[in-house]
């Protein structure tokens, strides 16, 4: 049987045919190139409607009754609408993270690397934290018959600084924002926005070779910014990225502990893998655990990186299947 499967985000939107869990053909457009998810979906199929029975999109937003209005797109998306417009019987719509924690749930233990080694409870509930475009989480209990994911949109709460430091960016936040919460720096926007408090610290620090690529980027500072963090030759791009991987954690930290996620805290999203080296130095995990009396709880509480950019496409595709028409 073959199935459409989706991963629709605010930057990029990835579509694939997948069957019996292969992906065969898989492309990625920019999702704002385009005026709605049918017209996308429709680039992408051409005339081969006929050949998909289900199909699913995981929607980086919340999904509501089958709809959804997307988060960092202008886009309303509705299944009923898709498939008349599709031409296919089928179509659902889950959160994005929803997907992703399908696709977790099927990917062999290559496609994870280890932030903090500790043994899982098969029956705690585990969480999903990913930065992209936005910052997505998620939380998944264990049922009778399997599990259940509860999809959340926690990325948008309100940031809480931990220090001076912190508090100070915060303030530098305000004078933008009428309200900060952590996806307005827990993302690629957010690490943007880092850089340009570090530079506001420390002017004389400002390199011209990072700012005429910067300049040159079109729109996109992030790669640069966190490509110059990892090679450590840009004292600008090197605070940025760690304070963006230290409040990260700390984040990470706030959803395991809000549903004591025994079963594991998984770290996704399309800026993860990308920065993997920063994330592995210890301090995405200082963060991560330092939460007082409580920190013995979160050190004994498996971290992992999600290093398969697939993941939300093959939870969509398992989703798909296990649609009745």
């Amino acid at each position: 049987m073959m199935v459409l499967a989706g991963d629709v985000g605010g930057t990029k939107t990835a579509l694939a045919l997948v069957q019996g869990g292969t992906i065969m053909e898989r492309r990625v457009y920019p999702s704002a190139a385009f005026a709605s998810l049918e017209a996308l979906v429709g680039e992408f199929l051409g005339q081969r409607g006929k050949e998909i029975s289900r199909v699913c999109f995981g929607i980086a937003g919340p999904v509501i009754e089958d709809s959804c209005r997307t988060t960092n797109l202008r886009w309303v998306v509705d299944a009923r609408s898709l498939e008349r417009s599709l031409g296919v019987p089928r179509v659902s719509l889950i959160n994005d993270f929803h997907a992703m924690a399908i696709g977790i749930s099927v990917l062999p233990a290559s496609d994870f690397a280890v932030l903090n080694d500790a043994p899982s409870d098969p029956k705690g509930p585990w969480v999903l934290i990913g930065a992209g475009t936005g910052l997505g989480e998620a939380v998944v209990v264990h049922t009778g018959s399997g599990y259940e994911v509860v999809a959340s949109e926690g990325g948008h709460t309100d940031f809480a600084p931990r220090n001076e430091l912190e508090m100070d960016l915060l303030r530098f936040l305000l004078k933008k924002h009428a309200r900060v919460s952590y996806e307005r720096i827990v993302s690629g926007r957010g690490l943007v926005a880092l850089y340009e408090f570090v530079r506001s610290r420390s002017p004389e620090a400002d390199s011209s070779v990072v700012s005429e690529e910067i300049a040159d980027s079109s729109g996109d500072a992030a790669p640069i910014i966190s490509s110059h963090g990892l090679a450590g030759d840009d004292p600008l791009c090197v605070q940025a990225l760690s304070l963006f991987v230290s409040i990260y954690g700390a984040e990470a930290g706030n959803l395991a502990l809000k549903v004591v996620a025994r079963g594991g805290v998984f770290v996704s999203g399309g800026i993860a893998p990308k920065i993997l080296p920063k994330l592995l130095d210890g301090t995405f995990r200082a963060s991560f655990v330092a939460k007082g009396r409580l920190s013995p709880l979160l050190e004994t509480t498996p971290v992992k990186v999600v290093v398969n950019s697939d993941a939300g496409l093959l939870g969509a595709a398992e989703q798909a299947t296990r649609l009745a028409l």
